[in-house]
């Protein structure tokens, strides 16, 4: 645009610059829902990186606001551009496969992180701006820039990073809201110096329809079959389907039935983003409005407080509540630091 981008060091002065129209929010999840609730206020269209948000009763806070701001708000599950996810949909729902009677997802790799240590902060952070309403923990070399990820204070582990992309997925597919029940396993085995989040978790969700397995295990020297590191598993009556970002492949019943595949083309990112533009400009809805991004969100944060609380978890959609389990249900709301206030009130 032939000049530089004008910077901020709180998001308020940014949200009262004139004539601003819309806002990208790919801030650490920790902030999320005061800067979209704000950009709510504003009365500005919203584009927001997953997770919604890092707690689930944020979530249900910035659904309120979004409904009461009536602005165009996408949220970034971009795989629902994708050509492989949006042909296993229509595959499924055809009956092709038969009835689905499991879907296991995985993620298997190596983040790469270094042993953490402990460091003062750059002099270029405010590091209590950047805590914010999150815990102020000693700052250490594995959360800037986008090692936060894995640090519980504030990413909440590759569950919610990662898996809550193959969860969203995963429900689009099947047609799926969210589950009745979660259980889960899992521990920190090789990574305790890297990070505190489990770097090895098997989730249970029973959905209405089929269970589904999430799993992820962030170590291993080599894997027997690369090609399915990353990926979906649907097991049908007739077919299973593996899913990922490059392709859908069927494989039929039968010793030596024929593969059938189907690659995805496009970048996802960008057409996720145009999609969101295309919006502002036309007033119509977009690809992954708030309220159906929210049950994924809620779907791999029920995952965590299953694994924190080393419980089962049942789960009353409805009323957005767990049942018979107060110490996963106080997961639900993490309070905020001081002077910062959690935006839910239910």
């Amino acid at each position: 645009q032939g000049s530089r981008p004008k910077t901020f060091k709180m998001y308020r002065e940014m949200l009262d610059h004139p004539g601003l129209e819309a806002v990208i929010i790919a801030t650490p999840p920790h902030w999320h829902a005061l800067q979209f609730i704000d950009a709510c206020r504003k009365g500005l269209d919203i584009y927001c990186e997953k997770p919604v948000s890092y707690d689930l009763r944020e979530g249900r806070a910035m659904i309120e606001a979004a409904k009461k701001s009536g602005r165009v708000v996408q949220i970034g599950f971009q795989r629902r551009q994708s050509d492989s996810v949006k042909a296993a949909a229509e595959y499924v729902r055809s009956g092709n496969a038969g009835r689905i009677l499991q879907v296991d997802a995985q993620i298997l790799y190596n983040p790469g992180l270094a042993p953490k240590k402990s460091a003062a902060p750059p002099p270029t952070l405010d590091w209590d701006e950047w805590c914010g309403p999150a815990p102020k923990i000693p700052f250490h070399s594995n959360i800037i820039h986008k090692n936060w990820r894995h640090e519980l204070a504030y990413g909440n582990g590759h569950m919610i990073d990662w898996g809550i992309h193959w969860i969203d997925a995963i429900r689009v597919v099947l047609g799926e809201s969210m589950p009745r029940t979660i259980s889960a396993v899992g521990g920190n085995y090789h990574s305790q110096d890297r990070m505190n989040t489990p770097d090895l978790l098997t989730v249970n969700y029973e959905f209405e329809r089929c269970p589904v397995v999430w799993r992820h295990r962030l170590w291993g020297v080599e894997e027997y079959s690369p090609e399915t590191n990353i990926g979906m598993f649907f097991y049908g009556e007739k077919e299973s389907i593996f899913l990922n970002d490059q392709k859908m492949v069927v494989m039929p019943k039968g010793k030596n039935a024929e593969r059938r595949v189907i690659e995805s083309k496009g970048d996802t990112s960008a057409m996720h983003l145009r999609d969101f533009l295309d919006c502002v400009r036309t007033r119509r809805q977009p690809a992954c409005m708030i309220e159906d991004a929210y049950q994924s969100n809620a779907t791999v944060q029920l995952g965590m407080i299953a694994y924190l609380s080393g419980s089962k978890v049942t789960w009353d959609a409805a009323n957005e509540k767990i049942l018979g389990n107060p110490v996963a249900a106080r997961m639900l709301k993490r309070e905020y630091r001081a002077p910062w206030k959690h935006p839910y009130s239910g």
